[in-house]
């Protein structure tokens, strides 16, 4: 019969999380151990928690689907926290599980004992201590649902270490999400109309809105309207380069961030916040949108930011429009010594050369 250990790495397995960045100690060895029979997952051990949760932030903004960590005790989590915070600002699924204690040892207050619930509440979307073996499986499930979203998010859970070496008999349920919603119609009709009445308008665009096909929308939308195209700061993910719609990212300081958004009439969010300045400065403004400027929330998070884009792109009739593409630009190769800027161009220099060699290989004599 298998272990609670054994039975979560299954569900996690069956679920699509399929890595894990690991920093473990004495109350995670049944989950280390029960990696043996878990072929399909692949572990990966870091040396710092700092680095497993960097990792599990980084896959699942690249990936679309979460990673899960390993980490240990609420020390260990304390030492992974400001990846794990940068993980929330980002909206990027984590499956983020703790060992703890086992139950019956936590009123000793062993030396490494603590309340992992408070730490991990600071970051976590939804946060539970799992409290039988029998209930694990379902708890492990439910954790994946909440990470995957929309929104994404950090989902932390606490596995006592009796859960995961006591046998184990329960199958986690197949929970299922319907798809998200687009905006609704009245948001749709708002910035339509915002972007029709040729006043100076901006599309803000973060998190999924800054993909491929949603780029390809707002370019659209743009050409059609004259709205200037911006980006969040500091995306989550953002895609870009020769044969990709140019986005101007709002700038980090918020003098030039106010000079971007300066005289806009209406600012459309599209999976974003409205901007505001990193840190409080003497006689500077925390809140960057220009006085008269209406801000209009397309769509929040939880809904489909793709899907609402293209139904815009209709309403102003802009479905049929061209995008404006980046054409592909080859740097020229450096001459001198190096610097970072000169190591970069070389790169490109050379990717470029060996794509265009592979391109004539291929083409028919």
């Amino acid at each position: 019969m298998p272990n609670g250990a054994q039975a979560l790495l299954r569900t996690l397995v069956e679920a699509g999380v399929n890595v894990c960045f690991t920093n473990p100690g004495t109350s995670e060895m049944h989950f280390v151990a029960a990696l043996d029979d878990a072929p399909d997952m692949r572990a990966v051990l870091t040396l710092f928690e700092g680095v497993a949760t960097g990792a599990a932030d980084g896959y699942g903004r690249m990936a679309g689907k979460p990673a899960a960590t390993l980490l240990h005790l609420g020390c260990g989590l304390g030492n992974g926290l400001a990846n794990l915070h940068n993980a929330r600002k980002a909206r990027t699924p984590v499956v983020n599980i703790v060992g703890d204690h086992a139950t019956y040892h936590v009123r000793y207050d062993a030396p490494l004992q603590s309340d992992i619930e408070t730490i991990a509440r600071n970051f976590s979307g939804w946060l539970r201590t799992s409290q039988n073996v029998e209930q694990l499986c379902r708890d492990v499930a439910e954790a994946i649902d909440a990470a995957k979203g929309p929104p994404g998010q950090v989902a932390t859970l606490i596995v006592p270490a009796d859960l995961s070496w006591s046998a184990c008999q329960s199958k986690a349920p197949a929970l299922r999400r319907e798809a998200p919603p687009v905006a609704a119609d009245s948001r749709l009709a708002e910035a339509a109309n915002a972007l029709r009445k040729g006043n100076k308008a901006a599309l803000l665009l973060g998190g999924s809105a800054l993909r491929e096909r949603a780029l390809v929308a707002a370019s659209r939308i743009a050409g059609a309207t004259g709205a200037k195209l911006l980006a969040e700061a500091f995306p989550a993910r953002l895609q870009r380069g020769a044969g990709l719609p140019p986005i101007e990212r709002v700038a980090y300081l918020a003098e030039l961030a106010s000079v971007q958004l300066a005289g806009l009439d209406n600012l459309i969010l599209v999976d974003a916040k409205a901007p505001v300045s990193f840190f409080a400065y003497p006689g500077q403004k925390s809140y960057l949108v220009p006085e008269n400027c209406r801000v209009i929330e397309l769509n929040s998070p939880a809904q489909d930011a793709v899907g609402s884009l293209e139904r815009l792109a209709a309403r102003v009739g802009a479905d049929q429009q061209i995008p404006a593409l980046q054409a592909p630009i080859r740097p020229k190769r450096p001459v001198g010594k190096f610097t970072a800027e000169k190591v970069c161009k070389a790169v490109g220099h050379l990717l470029l050369t060996t794509q265009s060699l592979s391109t004539r290989r291929r083409r028919p004599a």
